[in-house]
């Protein structure tokens, strides 16, 4: 089974802040995650400054609105020269191939990740939310991954619990991405389905987002190279 690529979490409030967690990792940490919180403070800005120091980016914005707004936005995240984007699959499959229209406009390299269920969600509240009494994350995980297929998506976010299916169901021709990763027994925080480094790389996971497993500890960098370690192993 292929090592999934690390991304690691800028879940931080500033440039500054970014800047010195880079830093502290250093060369061995070539991909980063930029989200909500520091995209609405810094803006393209912390882009800018992420390919700069030659490093890759993941823009986790998880748009959903109406198609021309989603592809105007994934558009414009292409020319940022993000390598990867992430829309709501609930916005629907008119939604989501505008998103790979707009990436598809500049640079032509911009991967639109259509995120299913989020990790933070178990099969009780998800149901909740939904008012479906009943639905279960791993059957809309699933019919989400088939719409992300259909729209000729890069591929999906969803939980470790899932990502077997779905490499099962799609082979190569969909690209998983697994957040909220934990170290074994370690807490989870805000996450309802989590999945150790040694589970993503089982389930056949392409890309993995670490967060505070390697961004909120003494030693970043000491535990960045943990993590290659756990991932590479069978």
């Amino acid at each position: 089974m292929a090592t999934p690529v690390p991304i690691v979490a800028l879940d931080v409030p500033t440039l500054a802040d970014a800047k010195v967690l880079v830093a502290r990792l250093g060369s061995a940490a070539d991909f980063y995650k930029v989200g909500l919180q520091l995209f609405t403070r810094e803006g393209p800005a912390v882009v800018d400054w992420l390919r700069a120091e030659s490093k890759r980016v993941f823009l986790d914005l998880k748009l959903h609105d109406i198609p021309n707004t989603v592809g105007r936005a994934a558009a414009s995240a292409s020319a940022l020269g993000a390598e990867l984007l992430t829309v709501h699959a609930v916005g629907g499959e008119a939604m989501v191939r505008a998103a790979v229209e707009g990436a598809a406009e500049n640079s032509g390299t911009t991967g639109i990740l259509a995120v299913t269920v989020l990790t933070s969600f178990d099969d009780d509240s998800y149901a909740a939310a939904l008012n479906f009494p009943g639905v279960r994350a791993a059957y809309a995980v699933r019919r989400f991954a088939e719409r992300a297929a259909a729209c000729g998506a890069r591929g999906i976010v969803c939980a470790g619990t899932e990502a077997a299916a779905a490499r099962r169901a799609h082979g190569d021709a969909l690209g998983i991405l697994v957040p909220g990763l934990r170290a074994a027994g370690g807490a989870t925080h805000d996450q309802a389905r989590v999945a150790t480094p040694g589970e993503t790389r089982a389930a056949g996971a392409t890309w993995v987002v670490v967060g505070r497993m390697v961004t909120a500890v003494p030693d970043p960098a000491r535990a960045y190279a943990d993590l290659l370690v756990a991932l590479a192993s069978d």
